[in-house]
């Protein structure tokens, strides 16, 4: 199984995301959506699971829990929007992390795109960066994972320039 992993669209998609996507069988979308025509999109494409983030608005919270755990490929995936680093977590992150023992941990939020092994949680934190124009990134990130029964098999990165918009 093939995932295309999104965070902090901010409303706005890369022109040509689709054809880097084309293979994933789900898209997993960790908040900040920032519009409908997002949803709208990336649900026409393939079956889509997100959670809503901070500047998300009624019309998308209504649509998509805050904080999302769920089985996939044989692993426990556990997404929000905001969920700091390893080891740093909040107290309450981690009290979570502990209740859900996950495989793999994913956020966004920060903007930076990070995938870091957590040996003490045994798990693979995932931030795919922003895929979206708002903030101070130079590069619009997004991470494919690779699955295999109840392994990770690997973890792609996808980038495009800042400058390049569709909507």
């Amino acid at each position: 199984m093939i995932v295309g992993i999104l965070s902090d669209t901010h409303g706005s998609l890369p022109a040509n995301w689709w054809h880097y996507f084309d293979e994933v069988d789900e898209i997993w979308h960790a908040g900040d959506v920032g519009d409908m025509q997002v949803v709208r999109e990336l649900s026409a494409r393939k079956p889509l699971r997100a959670v809503y983030g901070n500047v998300d608005g009624q019309d998308i919270r209504s649509q998509f829990p805050e904080s999302l755990l769920f089985s996939c490929a044989g692993l426990t995936i556990w997404m929000i929007h905001i969920g700091a680093y390893p080891p740093r977590y909040t107290p309450e992150i981690r009290a979570l992390l502990d209740v859900y023992h996950p495989d793999v941990f994913i956020c966004g939020h920060s903007h930076i795109l990070k995938i870091v092994p957590d040996p003490a949680r045994k798990l693979l934190h995932i931030n795919p960066g922003a895929a979206g124009m708002q903030g101070w990134h130079h590069v619009r990130t997004a991470v494919k994972l690779y699955l295999q029964p109840g392994k990770i098999e690997k973890a792609e990165v996808v980038e495009w320039p800042r400058t390049v918009i569709k909507k």
